[in-house]
């Protein structure tokens, strides 16, 4: 397997580019080609897709969309053409977000995403793409908030969703730990 590509931009089109990479040129599936330049030296990290009648590559300017694009092809009936065209349409961030929040409607307008696809992502992927370690909270109550209910024995993967809800809200502590855990139980 091809874990990624250092070279040369020799040409780029819409959905790829053509990278020199010493004696070898790779033809890469890319969706951002606004971000490149020829003659540039670029890495990209690279996934190789092996069918009956085709070798092809499909690359990431960084490891996030490397890591989602994995995690989205592992959705059932979810290929490598509709998970790159899901990353060229959306940042990671916000993907990610739409998944932990169930939000449905937001995967419903990434191209080649119908109602059933995007509940079937939600389903297999909701819960495993927050960070394992921590949740990314700037208030103190919030930092509070998780540290309860971790105590309380809730994992990461189930308080990042109930956090990003009560985000922006004006509570005491108590009243936060309460609304955390109702959506917890729901």
């Amino acid at each position: 397997m091809i874990g990624f590509v250092r070279g040369k931009v020799l040409a780029f089109g819409v959905d790829y580019c053509l990278i020199d990479a010493g004696a070898v040129g790779f033809r890469i599936f890319f969706q951002h080609p606004e971000s490149l330049k020829i003659g540039q030296e670029i890495m990209i990290y690279t996934y190789q897709n092996v069918r009956e009648d085709e070798i092809s590559l499909y690359g990431f300017l960084t490891l996030d969309e490397y890591d989602l694009f994995l995690k989205l092809i592992s959705v059932k009936g979810l290929g490598p053409k509709i998970a790159s065209n899901i990353l060229a349409a959306s940042s990671v961030t916000a993907i990610t977000e739409a998944i932990e929040n169930n939000d449905v409607a937001f995967m419903k307008h990434l191209p080649g995403i119908g109602a059933k696809t995007a509940s079937q992502i939600i389903l297999d992927l909701q819960g495993k793409l927050v960070a394992k370690s921590d949740i990314a909270v700037n208030d103190e109550k919030m930092k509070d908030v998780v540290a309860a209910l971790k105590s309380l024995g809730y994992k990461t993967a189930e308080i990042a969703p109930v956090i990003n809800k009560l985000k922006g809200e004006d509570l005491s502590l108590d009243a936060y730990i309460k609304k955390a855990l109702a959506l917890l139980l729901k």
